[in-house]
């Protein structure tokens, strides 16, 4: 089969991390977020270094430009899934660097474009989601859109994009010509948005189906709150910091203390081994879903993702 590459792209960077001649037509989308508001340019050099590892066929930088890193005809090592890398175009998408990984508009509207034209070229007449990962990875029901997480302990695509999935169908789809049934095997929910106000659309924090999920997301934004389809605030959140003590429990010996709540304060160089500790107050920061605590003992900020609460 002949291979061609989108007419779409703004910047060129062959990544030397890649499998020459993939072994499966092209039949599956993968959209991944790059954890980082960065140019193509950027993400061109990442993919460059050869000890990365890592590389997509495409990406769009923040201000939605479109780079290529892996031509078409080869597979990129992308999703941990060397099958599913095979199959599928891995696209990466310039996002926020804390959950829920929010990408900016313009870059999703370049990914929208993207996707029509790559179903176009490769003869995808419909693009079809499902929340069932079972589905995902054994291709039933049509399903042909994947995700990193499918394959790998990880966020990838981040819970912004990860449920907009139906929504980037749907509306492939009706550029495709192929109606809007998109999503498969999940009755329709209501979808949760979390924002400062309803017409606050750019506040938005993410989308949820799960109250529960779009709650947990307020509640670690001071200020915003959970609405329902119709504009209704369903829940308000409680404040971001807290400063009354609780305990947790650590179950890996190598959880780092940093000097301040976020991955972009360094690193005491010490470690809180397993057990019990409690923590005298929380803050939002960078590269923890769940937030970080300050140790009564003084020592530092711990990311509360490894810390049970007991």
């Amino acid at each position: 089969m002949a291979y061609t590459n989108s007419k779409l792209v703004n910047y060129t960077r062959i990544s030397p991390n890649r499998s020459v001649n993939r072994n499966h037509k092209i039949d599956t989308i993968s959209i991944h977020c790059v954890v980082g508001q960065c140019s193509v340019e950027t993400l061109g050099s990442i993919f460059a270094s050869s000890s990365k590892e890592a590389s997509s066929n495409y990406g769009i930088g923040y201000d939605g430009r479109i780079g290529l890193y892996v031509e078409e005809k080869d597979r990129s090592w992308c999703t941990s899934s060397s099958s599913n890398d095979n199959r599928a175009i891995t696209i990466e998408v310039a996002s926020d660097t804390y959950h829920p990984y929010r990408v900016k508009d313009v870059a999703y509207k370049s990914l929208i474009k993207l996707l029509v034209d790559i179903c176009k070229r490769n003869g995808i007449k419909k693009l079809v989601w499902s929340t069932n990962k079972s589905e995902r990875m054994n291709h039933l029901n049509g399903c042909n859109m994947t995700v990193h997480r499918d394959y790998a302990n990880k966020s990838c695509p981040g819970d912004y994009l990860y449920n907009l999935h139906g929504q980037i169908a749907k509306e492939v789809n009706a550029q495709l010509g192929s109606g809007t049934s998109s999503t498969v095997t999940t009755p329709k929910k209501t979808l949760y948005r979390v924002r400062k106000t309803w017409k606050d659309v750019k506040s938005q924090k993410g989308a949820f189906n799960d109250l529960s999920n779009a709650k947990k997301c307020a509640d670690e934004n001071k200020g915003y709150s959970v609405f329902d389809e119709n504009g209704k605030a369903v829940y308000t959140s409680k404040a971001a910091n807290s400063t009354s003590s609780f305990k947790v429990q650590i179950s890996i010996p190598d959880l780092n203390i940093r000097k301040g709540p976020g991955t972009n304060h360094a690193t005491t160089g010490r470690f809180t081994g397993k057990g019990v500790f409690t923590i005298v107050e929380t803050k939002q920061g960078t590269g923890s879903a769940k937030g970080w605590g300050k140790l009564k003992s003084g020592a530092g900020w711990i990311a509360l993702d490894y810390a049970t609460r007991i």
